[in-house]
């Protein structure tokens, strides 16, 4: 794959995808980025196979543009408006960026691919990268894979599963050479502060409350993001054409990589208190919250598809990937700082203006 357009490149897990391909293969990487609230350039540097395409999905013409000059053997389409609790407040930005989004850089994917030569053409892979939220929620048992109905229930989840389909139908109805990936919870360096850990550190740094939502017993499936590029890179070049692969952080063994929000807290509590003593006992700081509206009880991922197809398993447990995490975070409050003065982000909960509605009827 000697040329390689990344969408949403400047986001957490794509910056951690462009940064793998700059550092391990030779391609010329195209980076398609709005460069909305979320996105930063910090990770990746300057690089002379690194090369920026600042397009928004939504504009058909220029994402059409933007896919002729890059000229790819293989799209890596992450970019999407991710984060729940916005999708509550603001939906719209999810339906247009995820999902006529997607349908743009499929249409001119096909046509990028319909113009190729033979040789190219088989070549071609297309890889779309999703969430194991388009199943929905799991009771106490069980785990999601590849054959789970889909069952969304936020609007960012709905996003995400129209776009899932329009991949599929592309595939099915035009020969669109395409390969599909569903991950759970990413975490790691490098990740927007607005999301659960990140959020957890920065408070506890603070000394500010650490906000809990309802009981605490929802359960997450993690993955380190620098595992989670490896799974995408076997799936984007050795995947089968038309198939899914769902990516967990357990691998086949079990799901030692499921945790509770409480456990998630009380751990990064416990981190905080041997790396940040003086503030300990840090768990004194966590705070129970109303629930976020249409909260899902469980996630979690059986991942022996893509380990028995393609040989991967993750090589971090959780604690040994939210240590490492909790360390990069305090060694770079400064960058935190800066991105979320950039976003006009000061950590404070969204999500709510379903609960308001819901009280006030």
């Amino acid at each position: 794959m000697r040329r390689v357009l990344v969408t949403g490149g400047a986001g957490f897990i794509g910056g951690a995808l462009v940064r793998r391909l700059l550092a391990d293969s030779e391609a010329e990487v195209f980076n398609l980025d709005k460069l909305g609230y979320a996105s930063d350039l910090s990770s990746i540097g300057t690089h002379p196979r690194h090369h920026l395409l600042r397009v928004d999905l939504a504009d058909a013409t220029n994402t059409a543009d933007a896919v002729r000059a890059a000229d790819p053997d293989l799209v890596m389409h992450l970019a999407a408006e991710s984060h729940v609790d916005r999708s509550i407040d603001g939906p719209a930005a999810f339906i247009e960026s995820n999902v006529s989004g997607t349908f743009n850089l499929l249409q001119a994917a096909r046509d990028h691919y319909e113009h190729l030569s033979r040789q190219r053409r088989d070549g071609f892979r297309f890889h779309h990268i999703s969430t194991d939220e388009v199943f929905g929620s799991l009771g106490a048992t069980g785990r999601f894979s590849e054959v789970t109905p889909y069952d969304p229930r936020s609007p960012y989840s709905a996003s995400k599963a129209a776009s899932d389909h329009l991949v599929c139908a592309w595939h099915h109805t035009y020969g669109l050479p395409v390969v599909l990936t569903n991950c759970s919870n990413n975490y790691g360096p490098w990740q927007f502060p607005e999301k659960l850990i990140p959020v957890v550190i920065l408070k506890a740094v603070a000394g500010e409350p650490i906000p809990l939502y309802g009981d605490g017993a929802n359960v997450r499936d993690w993955l380190y993001v620098e595992d989670h590029v490896e799974a995408l890179l076997l799936a984007a070049t050795r995947g089968r054409l038309g198939e899914s692969y769902c990516v967990g952080g357990a691998g086949d063994h079990g799901s030692p990589s499921e945790r509770t929000n409480r456990e998630v807290v009380e751990v990064i509590c416990a981190l905080m208190d041997q790396l940040r003593p003086h503030g300990a006992p840090h768990a004194r700081l966590i705070t129970r919250v109303s629930d976020r509206p249409g909260h899902d009880r469980r996630y979690a991922i059986d991942a022996s598809k893509v380990t028995a197809e393609l040989g991967w398993k993750p090589r971090h447990s959780f604690e040994q990937g939210l240590e490492h995490t909790v360390r990069w975070y305090l060694e770079n409050l400064d960058w935190c700082q800066q991105v979320r003065d950039r976003a006009c982000y000061g950590g404070e909960r969204i999500g709510m203006q379903a609960s308001a509605g819901m009280a006030a009827g």
